[in-house]
């Protein structure tokens, strides 16, 4: 498990802070559970802990300068 700062990608910033409202909107009308807490625990438990722990334990370049 990788531990400290986060190899930093522009594109996958640039494509988080764009991903349109009305996209969120139609998955969460058509996909029952679609944004809520916890789901992912339900969907893919291993996947869920593991990004918990990534999330916990590494650090981004963005988050030095708040």
């Amino acid at each position: 498990m990788k531990i400290g700062m986060q190899t930093p990608s522009l594109s996958k910033m640039v494509k988080a802070r764009t991903t349109g409202r009305a996209k969120r909107a139609v998955k969460r009308a058509l996909i029952p559970g679609y944004g809520r807490k916890g789901m992912g625990l339900l969907k893919d438990p291993e996947r869920a802990i593991k990004n918990k722990i990534y999330k916990k334990t590494t650090f981004s370049i963005l988050d030095l300068f708040k």
